[in-house]
């Protein structure tokens, strides 16, 4: 697949497994996922168009493994469990979270990730990022330095990705932040967003235009 991948891409695409994915995240080896991807498999659909997101799902917080993760992963603190599916293709922008991200690929899936030292004035510019493939089955990581957004579809039947997060991550605001420097980007809660200026339905939510160049689309 990767090698098909890079074929039909004009960009360079890693895989999880490449020394270029250290300074992004770890692969979480040690856990029993198969709970969590079984229900994934059995009760949750990829939408026609677009993406779905849930950040808590009590059919995936109520699986065996749920409190490993919440003590080992993330030293005892409160997490939530949800998913993302969907049909994306697009880069479109970048989010980031003071917190650590888990995703488990039910399926394969590509991220386009960046750093966030690379935000300038609340800007990213396309072409400082690069670009994973994530397997079937995988678990990975992403520190909160590491910018990303929905994965990438590598079929036409589009991706499935389980998120866990720290609880509360990607709700409502209680209270709107100051319109200044990083307070800009704040979107929701733990939830810092740079939207390229033709994701509309981002744009409309109140994200920053701050991503900078061609909104790229992975090839499949």
């Amino acid at each position: 697949m990767i090698n098909h991948l890079n074929e039909v891409n004009d960009v360079k695409i890693y895989s999880v497994f490449d020394d270029e994915f250290r300074t992004y995240g770890n692969i979480v080896e040690g856990y029993d996922f198969s709970e969590l991807i079984e229900f994934m498999e059995n009760h949750t659909d990829i939408p026609e168009n677009g993406n779905v997101y849930f950040p808590s799902v009590e059919g995936l917080e109520s699986c065996g493994v749920f409190s490993d993760i919440q003590s080992g992963i993330y030293g005892g603190m409160p997490i939530q469990i949800g998913y993302c599916n969907g049909r994306n293709s697009t880069y479109n922008g970048f989010e980031y979270h003071k917190c650590s991200e888990i995703n488990i690929a039910v399926t394969d899936f590509v991220l386009v990730l960046g750093h966030s030292r690379q935000i300038k004035d609340n800007r990213f510019y396309v072409g400082d990022e690069k670009v994973f493939f994530v397997p079937e089955g995988t678990a990975l990581e992403m520190f909160q330095t590491t910018l990303h957004l929905s994965p990438c579809k590598v079929c036409d039947e589009g991706f499935k990705d389980i998120v866990i997060l720290a609880r509360g991550t990607n709700t409502p605001l209680e209270k709107s932040a100051p319109k200044n420097g990083e307070d800009r980007l704040l979107l929701q809660k733990n939830k810092w967003v740079i939207a390229h200026p033709e994701r509309e339905p981002l744009i409309k939510q109140g994200a920053f235009a701050g991503l900078i160049g061609e909104n790229k689309e992975i090839k499949y």
